[in-house]
């Protein structure tokens, strides 16, 4: 039985017609149809997520001929907004994948996942990622697709310098000083441009003397300014960046993107990546590795986990059949299919146990990034303010790392957007 406040009601007709009541797991209405607004994870036409979906939806509705599903599906650069301007205009879809929820659980516009989700799919949930979808202790985020990050680098130019992959700060800089030696354009990549340097950053912050605390405390409180993330920006500006060893390119101005490219292109000796580097790179030949991201004095105390999220809105009353919908696509097989499909990690346990143990090839290399994930860190997503901050980074971090810049001054400004931007959201 579904764990849900919103149940099946009979519908009273004009006529006093009273309509069968659906039993325990049936949609409980008729001729419902779903809306659903989702992001494309593919690169071309050829593997647009829309194909997935309209494959799943065309599946499901074989099992449930009173239910149809409707996919629209728009790139990560547009389906946000597409998403805020429905809602806006009082036409809220019935579930959106997207990159973030906080705002519509804030504003009461989402169901609680325990009013969607059987019991055993709202179990199968990674619990950091289950954790990270909360607003205000409840659950209204359904993790869709994770990734996790570790650092790559090049096997050819490390053979050449005669260099083993690094465990430590100190190590990583000695290695891209020896790379930067023999010639290597970026020893290290450190992409702290607009396109994604919250990313960059808090993989960064995360490794940090004292554990490194990441961009909030353990409840939650911004601390972008701790000493201990001044003393992070600061080894990075000494150490790396004004030591010539992050490449041609000031940091601030390298987007992700660019980075990527350029450790496909054989000119990069280390980066922190996320999976679709693996494929990235193996399609140029690049002979590569992947350890931990390295930290102060060991390995980080956490990896960066990144989630994109799955909600469903109250707005049309289906919660019935959003979550009988949802139920259908958190199985096993279809969460294992979504993600193999785009290099991406399973959300759930039970497919990620099945990839661990699989001896296939594209799983195995996805390893490195499952084995991190059970314990990773994501942003602080379940905060209304998150998305002004993650801006704010994005635009300023890289003047932390520039000559004459200065990491407290930067990070301090970024703590007083921080608070406001908290301060905000909370009235």
């Amino acid at each position: 039985m579904r764990r849900r406040t919103a149940g099946t009601i009979a519908v009273v007709s004009a006529l006093g017609m009273t309509a069968v009541l659906g039993g325990c797991g049936s949609t409980g209405s008729s001729d419902v149809t779903l809306r659903l607004v989702a992001a494309d994870y593919g690169d071309s036409a050829a593997n647009s997520s829309k194909k997935y979906w309209d494959a799943l939806a065309k599946e499901y509705e074989k099992q449930h001929s009173d239910v149809r599903v409707e996919v629209s599906v728009y790139s990560w650069n547009d389906v946000d907004r597409k998403v805020k301007e429905m809602v806006d205009a009082d036409h809220a879809p019935d579930m959106a994948q997207i990159g973030a929820y906080a705002d519509y659980a804030a504003a009461g516009k989402l169901y609680p996942v325990s009013d969607l989700l059987s019991i055993r799919t709202q179990a199968d949930f990674l619990s950091p990622l289950s954790d990270a979808g909360q607003w205000k202790h409840t659950q209204y985020g359904i993790p869709f697709a994770a990734s996790t990050r570790v650092l790559f680098y090049n096997k050819t130019l490390f053979a050449k310098a005669h260099l083993t992959a690094p465990t430590t700060w100190d190590e990583l800089a000695a290695d891209a000083t020896a790379l930067k030696e023999q010639g290597v354009k970026y020893p290290y990549a450190l992409p702290l441009g607009p396109e994604e340097a919250q990313a960059e950053t808090m993989q960064w912050l995360l490794g940090g003397g004292n554990g490194g605390s990441g961009y909030t405390d353990d409840v939650g409180t911004y601390t972008i300014d701790s000493a201990t993330n001044v003393e992070t920006f600061t080894w990075l500006k000494d150490e790396l960046v004004g030591k010539g060893l992050t490449g041609p390119v000031a940091p601030g101005k390298l987007n992700r993107a660019a980075a990527f490219a350029a450790f496909a292109d054989g000119q990069v000796g280390m980066v922190n990546g996320h999976p679709t580097l693996i494929q990235q790179a193996a399609k140029k030949g690049v002979q590569f590795g992947t350890v931990p991201m390295p930290g102060r004095t060991g390995r980080a105390r956490a990896s960066m986990g990144v989630a994109d999220w799955m909600m469903g809105f109250k707005q049309n009353g289906h919660a019935e059949q959003i979550g009988d919908f949802l139920d259908f696509v958190y199985s096993e097989k279809n969460v294992l299919d979504f993600s193999r499909k785009y290099g991406l990690l399973p959300v759930t346990s039970s497919a990620s146990n099945t990839m661990a143990a699989s001896d296939a090839a594209a799983d195995k290399a996805l390893r490195p990034f499952l084995e991190q994930l059970p314990t990773s860190e994501l942003y602080p997503v379940g905060k209304t303010s998150w998305a002004a901050v993650s801006a704010a980074v994005k635009q300023n971090i890289g003047q932390a790392v520039a000559p004459g810049g200065s990491p407290a001054g930067v990070l301090t400004r970024l703590q007083s957007t921080a608070m406001a931007a908290d301060s905000s959201s909370a009235s």
